[in-house]
Parts: structure tokens; C-alpha cells; sequence
């Protein structure tokens, strides 16, 4: 079916049932449609829906049962939704100058590691991007990221020295789905160095994986010095 292939009916089918989702018409605990059934509504094959489904799976929005079916989830405490935003606009928000430079770009095959961060097979083929965003004349951030060639084939040809991965990726490849991790780490000799910081620093560590209708596009990596940078999230009540 050609249907199946098509990345704009996925996307439909994607926004539609997140819309349902999202928008309280289908509630925590509500049975998503079967497969089949779905696969039917939408004349597409059944790997189409379960591509959609697994994409929700991911972002949190249902809870897959085997042999019960798909259900909305409960909202977690813990789960929290970011904006992607610019490094460069964040630095230069504080009216400081901004400036960037790589200190590693590579074309390889992913690593055990590197298949866990992607949820690639082992021997996929990735690249790897280690770049220094500075503030004024300290570092700002050490972004390491991973890119799926799989999923964006334009990236083992991108010249990351003239625009970092970052926005290059938001212009080339539009994403559907996005999670965010965030922790706190002591900075080992490696980060150190990088950031210009002591050892055993603590730093503000988010991990951020994307996703497109293709497959996994990339996971990055963020290390910010702790005293240089927080986490701000503006809420608005739920509507009564």
C-alpha cells in the first residue's frame, strides 16, 4: 500500500489522534482504536499505524498492553515538556557575544552506546558532532550529539564548522516528536577541560532525543557549568 510510505498521512494520522488526545476528547485510560481498525479508518497497512502508535508510546501520550491494546496514559509528575530553543539566542539574551566552534565531526558506524542513545542497530550509520558553545569568552555549553544518516542521509555532507547541527537539523528535518532528560553530573577531567571548569564540578546535564515519520533523527547531549545556567517552565491552570 503507498499509503504506508506517504510521511504527510502519517503525520495526519499522528496529529489526529494526539489531537484527541491533547484536547481531553479521548481521556486517561481511554482504549485507542485496534490496529486493524485504524489501519481500515485510514486505508493504510497496519505498519503505518503502528509506526503512529509507537510515536505516541514514546512521547508518553499511551501506554501499549500486549493483547489488551493501546490506552491514554495517566499525566506523570515528573514528565515535562521544553521548547527547542536556539543556544544562540539564549547567550545572546544575556547581551553577551556568541560563538561557536567544533572540536570533533565524524562519519562511523554507532557504537553499543551510541545504539542505546538512538535506538538504532548496533552498526548503523551515525555522525558524531562535539562542538563548544561560548558566552562572551567562557563557555557556555558542550553539546556532543549523534545524528541517524539513516533517517538524515544530508548530514554526512553538512559542514558543521559554518552552522552548528542544531539549527541545521530544525531547517532540514522537520520532527514530530521529542523527549527531554535532565540530570545533574560532577564534570570528569573530559568536561573540565572543556568547559574551563574544576573537576567535579556539578553541571546541568539535558539529553534531548528527536524523532521524524522517518525514524530516530538524533540525540544530543547539553552540559552546562551549574552556576551558569537554569531550567525556567511557565504553567497555566488547567482550564476548568
Amino acid at each position: 500500500m503507498n499509503q504506508s510510505r506517504d510521511p504527510t498521512l502519517h503525520q495526519r494520522i499522528l496529529g489526529e489522534i494526539e489531537g484527541r488526545i491533547v484536547s481531553g476528547e479521548w481521556p486517561p485510560g481511554h482504549r485507542i482504536p485496534f490496529e486493524v481498525d485504524l489501519a481500515t479508518q485510514y486505508d493504510v497497512s497496519r505498519m503505518t499505524v503502528n509506526k503512529v502508535l509507537t510515536q505516541l508510546a514514546k512521547a508518553g501520550l499511551i501506554e501499549r498492553r500486549k493483547k489488551s491494546g493501546s490506552f491514554v496514559t495517566q499525566p506523570q509528575a515528573q514528565s515535562a515538556v521544553l521548547e527547542i530553543h536556539d543556544i544562540k539566542a539564549e547567550v545572546q539574551s544575556l547581551n553577551l557575544p556568541y560563538s561557536y566552534a567544533v572540536s570533533k565531526t565524524a562519519s562511523r558506524k554507532a557504537k553499543a552506546e551510541d545504539s542505546r542513545r538512538l535506538e538504532l542497530p548496533v552498526a548503523s550509520s551515525v555522525v558524531e558532532v562535539v562542538c563548544i558553545h561560548n558566552a562572551g569568552t567562557r563557555p557556555f555549553c558542550l553539546e556532543e550529539r549523534l545524528i541517524s544518516l539513516a533517517t538524515v542521509p544530508e548530514a554526512a555532507d553538512a559542514d558543521f564548522r559554518m552552522v552548528a547541527p542544531g539549527p541545521w537539523l530544525l531547517n532540514q528535518v522537520p520532527w514530530s516528536t521529542a523527549e527531554h532528560r535532565i540530570h545533574a553530573v560532577s564534570a570528569n577531567a573530559e568536561v573540565a577541560a572543556a568547559l574551563d571548569i574544576a573537576r567535579n564540578t556539578a553541571c546541568l546535564v539535558v539529553e534531548r532525543r528527536t524523532w521524524s515519520s522517518a525514524g530516530p533523527v538524533t540525540h544530543v547531549r547539553f552540559t552546562y557549568p551549574g552556576d551558569r545556567h537554569a531550567l525556567v517552565a511557565r504553567f497555566t491552570p488547567a482550564s476548568q
